[in-house]
């Protein structure tokens, strides 16, 4: 709003008019140093400049440096960040997109944020190494502090119902870091020990804990520390001791799980039976998924995502969210790690097969509806040549 001055007598002239014309010049003769200075930096204007000295200054593409890489266990690492100045923050629970430049192409992974909110203004997520990943293991060995990564604000809706007191969690290998951070945020750890705080004062929580073996279990120390100070009762399985775990055992481990509101995050598999088990039971869940686990092939074909003028080769057994990513695409992918249906783009052309069931979808300019046809990219695969809408 422009500053006003009420002046003592009619006839004045406010100082603050006579200063505008000068203001006026001034701001044109900046915007005309910027004009110039942008010619002669071309083809790089003074922004890239900028983000060389000042890459996280409010007004810059979001980015993040890296303040540190945690080892959790061999094959997994904890990053934290601190992100640029319009980072706006997030809830315990949700999930960060990180872009990274690997060998040249800039590949985009949402990781789950493995705390609540921190006084040093920092970000962690908990990554682990996939076998013949592109991103994970150069997150997990070789990225060092100091690495700028790009950079999205938080999303999703895997958090802490607000209303329910008696709470279980479900968790399953690297399933375990967006509760993680819940359980962070409600008991957060002192000098003295486990803090209990107002917030948490009537939780009552019991996490079950999935893991091939106790070594590769990630955070199982904190979760231990948990369980100890009373503030979780921890049920751990581990498959190389207890064998491999069937949600039949539920109402045995948790003798009053019909009590609870059920939260589970995990593969594809364990959720799949735990939707089953909870619906036969009428017991509400939550669940938050990973990765869509295919079970039908399509027969492949050419992906042309129009609007980033990129086109690629994919096989049938490929997910569009997984085909994009590997080849730079900046793909919308809340349904992998955190939202279901965030990953959902137009198909204008072509057809898709479903993953899961083998179900195709076609899309036919003059039949079809001119915005295209909706598709979940993290579960759909080329049946033939598409384009995509992205």
């Amino acid at each position: 709003m422009p500053r006003t001055t009420t002046l003592p007598f009619p006839g004045l002239v406010s100082p603050d008019h006579r200063e505008r014309p000068l203001r006026r010049l001034a701001l044109g003769a900046r915007r005309h140093a910027a004009a110039v200075a942008e010619a002669l930096a071309t083809p790089l204007v003074p922004a890239d400049y900028l983000d060389v000295f000042a890459p996280l200054r409010p007004g810059a593409e979001l980015r993040g440096r890296v303040v540190a890489v945690e080892p959790e266990t061999a094959d997994a690492a904890t990053i934290v960040i601190r992100p640029g100045a319009d980072w706006v923050g997030h809830v315990p629970g949700q999930y960060l997109r990180i872009g990274v430049d690997v060998d040249g192409v800039r590949q985009w992974r949402a990781y789950s944020l493995t705390h609540g909110p921190r006084a040093d203004g920092c970000v962690s997520v908990t990554v682990k190494a996939v076998p013949d990943g592109a991103v994970s293991p150069y997150l997990v060995h070789r990225v060092r502090p100091g690495t700028l990564l790009h950079l999205e604000q938080a999303t999703g809706e895997f958090v802490l119902p607000p209303s329910a007191d008696k709470l279980l969690f479900v968790t399953a290998g690297s399933g375990i870091t967006p509760v993680i951070g819940m359980l962070r945020n409600l008991f957060p750890v002192a000098d003295s020990g486990v803090v209990r705080l107002p917030r948490s004062a009537d939780r009552d929580i019991v996490v079950v804990h999935l893991a091939p073996s106790a070594p590769t279990s990630i955070f199982a120390a904190d979760l231990a520390a948990l369980d100890e100070a009373g503030a979780i009762h921890l049920v751990s399985r581990y498959d190389d001791t207890h064998g491999f775990f069937d949600v039949a055992d539920l109402a045995e481990l948790v003798p009053d799980l019909a009590e609870r509101s059920t939260l589970a995050c995990g593969p594809a598999g364990l959720l799949d039976a735990l939707e089953t088990h909870h619906e036969t039971a009428g017991l509400p869940l939550s669940t938050e998924r990973f990765r869509a686990a295919p079970v039908v092939a399509g027969e492949g074909g050419t992906l042309d995502f129009t609007r980033s003028t990129t086109t690629v080769e994919s096989d049938g057994s490929t997910s569009i969210l997984d085909a994009g990513e590997s080849a730079g695409v900046l793909m919308p992918s809340g349904c992998r790690m955190g939202v279901c249906f965030g990953c959902v783009v137009p198909l204008r052309e072509g057809a898709v097969r479903d993953l899961r069931n083998g179900e195709l979808t076609t899309a036919v300019p003059g039949e079809t509806p001119p915005t295209g046809v909706p598709i979940q990219t993290c579960i759909s695969a080329a049946a033939g040549p598409c384009q995509i809408d992205l």
